[in-house]
């Protein structure tokens, strides 16, 4: 039976070591589902994995695309199903990996149909958000659209701006296009969810960090700042760092925005995918992935029961 097998989780949990020995005990590559490692001159920021990671197994939508394309969760999805179709021709099973609940959604699920963005519209309401806060947008699409506004991730102000550019556009809330219709794929889906004692998973995104500060994060994002208005730049490591080449902020209280604000991303994760009840939850330990693998796999068996 063709299979796709999704190991998915918070920042920093370790999905991309996890995903690397499942990849070859089944003979697959791995499929990154990341709506940041996907951009090129995003590595330090995205902990895209390392040379040798990459050297293990074949990696898909790792800097695959430039961070000036406007890219989407429905790209992903025609160019994913795209590539898993061409690559069953050979692999019974594939292995796909990532943070990214939106990305994972559009392949497994579909997403609905949402009308043609207006460019200049979005650029104002970008502007609007760096000149006015996300809190005059959140107002406003509770004004237009209560229903988004206590759905979505209103802390996210790309999705903010998502949903006011539609709902303003059209004439029409965002909420009215959503139908909630699945797609059925003609393969089957198993998700597992790996997830770390709170505390552990906490301390793992603080080395992280400061690992990404010793490799040379504020040289890539002051080497993007012509691109900063891009979305895929309106993120956790980069906007706090652009804070700080902007004399906003000490590079100390950057770094610190950065460790609070991963934590909070990895809340919001745990969150985002507590409603999925398809998603079997594995507590991963401080051994080896090697070592661990078999609870991947005897979980793999028993979601397929």
């Amino acid at each position: 039976m063709r299979r796709v097998v999704i190991l998915l989780g918070p920042t920093a949990v370790g999905k991309t070591d996890y995903s690397i020995e499942l990849a070859h005990y089944f003979g697959s590559p791995v499929i990154s589902c990341d709506s940041r490692q996907i951009f090129r001159q995003m590595s330090i920021g995205t902990a895209v994995p390392s040379p040798e990671q990459l050297s293990r197994v074949k990696h898909y939508f790792i800097h695959s695309h430039s961070v000036e394309q406007y890219y989407t969760a429905g790209k992903y999805e025609i160019e994913a199903l795209a590539l898993v179709e061409e690559l069953f021709r050979s692999h019974e099973t594939l292995v796909m990996t990532g943070g990214s609940g939106l990305y994972i959604d559009a392949f497994c699920k579909g997403l609905d149909a949402f009308p043609k963005v207006d460019q200049e519209l979005r650029k104002s309401l970008t502007v609007r958000l760096a000149a006015e806060g996300l809190e005059s947008l959140q107002m406003e699409l509770k004004k237009l659209d209560s229903e988004s506004y206590n759905s979505i991730d209103i802390s996210n102000g790309q999705r903010v701006i998502r949903a006011l550019e539609v709902t303003i556009g059209t004439g029409r809330k965002f909420s009215s296009f959503k139908t909630g219709r699945v797609r059925k794929r003609n393969f089957e889906i198993v998700k597992i969810g790996l997830t770390r004692p709170r505390e552990v998973l906490y301390d793992r995104i603080d080395r992280r960090v400061d690992m990404m500060m010793e490799a040379g994060l504020v040289d890539e994002v002051r080497s993007l700042v012509q691109y900063r208005d891009m979305p895929a730049l309106k993120t956790v490591g980069y906007k706090e760092i652009f804070d700080y080449l902007d004399g906003n902020s000490s590079l100390k209280e950057a770094v610190r925005l950065v460790k609070r604000n991963s934590r909070h991303y990895a809340k919001r994760q745990l969150t985002y995918w507590g409603r999925d009840n398809e998603i079997k939850w594995l507590e991963i330990g401080n051994q080896l992935p090697s070592s661990e693998t078999n609870l991947i796999l005897t979980s793999l068996t028993s979601s397929s029961v």
